[in-house]
């Protein structure tokens, strides 16, 4: 990891992913809308209202992962020093905090037919609410310091606590009652969700994972950017 800590190679790795990385992203999106709005069946029970699954189910997994990738690189900036983790955090808060937007959004609107209402205070909805409110805390803590190094650190410090919260989202259905269904994917007796509408919500996970690629990359480059145009401008001042 030493070897991307360079901003130049960095962009150089950067710049040989993104093309590979844009077509997997337009590709699944194409297949994958395709196959959730016209190719897959409506649930028996859920009808239409299940297609909303195929944006919901996607946007909560990455949530979570890009929560994680925010976490371990603020781990890798607080114990290594890495010159770049700190920008990776910096870079993937405001993906997740959308992933994690749109997750709230899309369960709401799944909510109104299947519950009869748009929130409940369950385990589930309350965990990524608050999985919400870490992601703007950490935006607002690097936007709070006129110290770039201290911010750092403090937004890596409250990203590295709120690492807590990950398995609260993940257990919370069987740990409470709630009317949030249990997994249906990731479990050890294997998915229970048909093939039909598994198939289209994996290559929807695809298109979603794709566009963190694209974006973060996209992100890092650009903080790397301003971090030389900061330190050019300190450089013309104390010149």
């Amino acid at each position: 990891m030493h070897r991307f800590a360079n901003p130049a190679e960095f962009n150089r790795l950067a710049d040989r992913i993104l093309p590979w990385a844009i077509a997997v992203m337009a590709i699944s999106l194409v297949a994958g809308l395709y196959l959730a709005l016209i190719g897959s069946p409506p649930d028996y029970q859920q009808g239409e209202s299940v297609r909303i699954m195929y944006i919901h189910v996607p946007a909560a997994w990455m949530a979570m992962f890009t929560y994680m990738v925010m976490a371990g690189a603020s781990f890798v900036a607080i114990v290594w020093r890495h010159p770049l983790a700190e920008l990776a955090g910096k870079a993937a808060a405001p993906i997740g905090a959308t992933f994690t937007a749109l997750a709230l959004i899309t369960g709401s609107l799944w909510g109104k037919p299947m519950w009869g209402t748009y929130w409940q205070w369950d385990g589930r909805m309350t965990s990524v609410l608050v999985l919400f409110f870490l992601y703007l805390g950490y935006m607002a803590i690097w936007h709070g310091f006129d110290d770039e190094e201290k911010a750092g650190r403090a937004a890596a410090i409250l990203a590295l606590v709120g690492v807590a919260n990950i398995p609260i989202i993940k257990f919370s259905v069987d740990w409470w009652n709630t009317l949030h269904q249990p997994a249906s994917v990731f479990r050890m007796g294997g998915p229970t969700i048909a093939d039909s509408m598994l198939w289209p919500l994996f290559i929807m996970a695809t298109a979603f994972q794709a566009y963190f690629v694209v974006v973060f990359l996209w992100r890092m480059k650009l903080e790397i950017n301003q971090r030389k145009l900061s330190v050019m401008n300190r450089a013309e001042v104390y010149g």
